[in-house]
């Protein structure tokens, strides 16, 4: 609630976008002043719904709109590019929803874009964020839980085959990867910095996208993360961080608002931290704050989540892709 508040446009108002706008409503003081999609009408009833004065039937005149200082790219990750780019060449500050873009040529090029326009570019991974992630960092900075050697993390939902259709299309950039396995891979780069090795196995669809994937890596300390993301399945979505001197556990799903419980290396359990007040996706609102505040501050990028890290978890996928034999049309 402290983050100023700046006036939002809202770029594809899907599932996303909806928890989006509702926890900017109820948790800060963010306004959402335009809404742009392919209809019209769907931009009218989200505006509606959400306060916004505009609406527009195309991401053209969204982007153009004087009124809006940030974008939020609420989009499938096959577009991202295209509109992000958009966004970027009409003046305006973006938020891109993760998976940040298709691969990491993709990321750059938004990267550099920004850059050369001096323009705020931030990944919309709101896990990084969130109040707990601040707490493992302080932890694994401090050396609390002595030096790291591993990371655990799981991401599996029960997404195919039955569910949403783009994640069975390779035209569409489907797959457990993008769309789950991101969330594990940026915990990973999160906790253990840039990756040295990278080894995956995985299972692939009869279209040729990945259903499932195991990966482990390595940091230059020789520190390893033990990763996994299914679309097949469901899993307890958790997440360790082990050390020579104890461990911290993630207190609920790992990627949502949640505690932490720090055991010694007896098992122990000798300190946790307990979650703030944010239930489920109302903590969208720390990445908007982040935002906000980046903005406010003339800020190219955001230091909770700096853009060269966005790139190094896209090219640690596309290195997973390739071990799989997963491309998409096009690249």
């Amino acid at each position: 609630m402290d983050a100023p508040a700046v006036r939002w446009g809202i770029l594809a108002p899907g599932f996303i976008a909806n928890l989006f706008c509702t926890a900017l409503r109820q948790g800060t003081r963010q306004e959402i002043t335009a809404v742009g999609s392919r209809s019209a009408e769907r931009a009218k009833a989200f505006a509606d719904e959400f306060g916004a004065a505009s609406a527009y039937g195309s991401y053209q005149e969204l982007v153009n709109d004087p009124q809006v200082d940030i974008v939020y790219v609420a989009s499938p990750h096959s577009e991202h590019l295209h509109q992000a780019r958009l966004a970027l060449e009409a003046g305006k500050a973006v938020l891109v929803e993760k998976a940040f873009t298709r691969n990491a040529a993709e990321a750059r090029e938004l990267v550099e874009l920004a850059r050369s326009k001096n323009l705020l570019l931030i990944e919309a991974m709101w896990a990084r964020f969130l109040p707990h992630y601040d707490v493992i960092r302080q932890v694994v900075e401090n050396g609390v839980i002595g030096d790291i050697t591993t990371v655990y993390a799981d991401h599996d939902q029960p997404l195919y085959p039955g569910g949403p259709d783009r994640l069975a299309n390779p035209a569409l950039a489907g797959g457990a990867l993008l769309d789950l396995g991101v969330y594990p891979m940026s915990f990973a780069e999160f906790v253990l910095g840039p990756f040295t090795s990278i080894t995956a196995v995985g299972a692939l669809t009869d279209l040729g996208v990945d259903s499932q994937e195991t990966v482990v890596v390595t940091n230059a300390a020789g520190a390893q993360g033990v990763l996994h993301a299914s679309m097949l399945a469901r899993s307890a979505t958790s997440a360790s961080v082990c050390g020579t001197a104890g461990r911290l556990d993630i207190d609920g799903t790992f990627y949502m608002p949640a505690g932490i419980k720090m055991y010694d290396r007896d098992d122990n359990l000798v300190d946790q931290y307990e979650k703030v007040a944010d239930e489920g996706h109302a903590g969208l609102r720390h990445q908007a704050a982040e935002a906000a505040r980046c903005f406010a501050a003339g800020k190219t990028e955001s230091a909770v989540f700096p853009l060269d890290a966005t790139v190094r978890v896209m090219e640690a996928m596309d290195n997973v892709r390739a071990q799989l034999g997963v491309r998409y049309p096009g690249e």
